[in-house]
């Protein structure tokens, strides 16, 4: 992160896990629909909270992790409002990273994505935008 601040650190991971999504057949749109693809993501890519052998999750977990849990909170984030607030001094600020709604709620985006990665389709990320009141629509036949 050096010179960059978690708040700017959230801003381009989410940007480069919707690029590498994409890249990876996944739509990363930033849309709201968009959540039914991390929960695909997550149910190919990391069976059993495990990353899948050969599979996308194998090298830089933590890394990968962190930006797809930034992806999450930048939808969540464009579609109910908010803003990203972090503590620079904090050494977990990558992991307590809070996304502050409109309606002065906080949530934390990133950990939601690790227990979705640890915990599996009981922490539906999906349901979880839905809760939050975004328009997800209905899980695609494809997820």
């Amino acid at each position: 992160m050096s010179g960059v601040g978690i708040v700017d650190d959230v801003r381009s991971s989410a940007e480069d896990a919707a690029a590498a999504l994409t890249g990876s057949g996944y739509r990363a749109d930033f849309s709201p629909g968009s959540l039914w693809e991390l929960e695909r993501f997550f149910d190919e890519q990391a069976p059993g909270g495990q990353p899948r052998p050969g599979g996308l999750l194998v090298e830089s977990l933590g890394a990968k992790i962190f930006g797809v849990g930034a992806y999450l909170g930048e939808v969540i984030r464009r579609g109910c409002g908010g803003e990203w607030r972090g503590d620079d001094t904090d050494p977990d600020a990558e992991i307590n990273v809070t996304l502050c709604l409109a309606d002065q709620s906080l949530i934390w985006p990133i950990q939601r994505v690790m227990k979705r990665y640890r915990n599996g389709p009981e922490d539906n990320v999906a349901v979880y935008g839905h809760l939050l009141g975004l328009e997800v629509g209905p899980r695609p036949a494809s997820a």
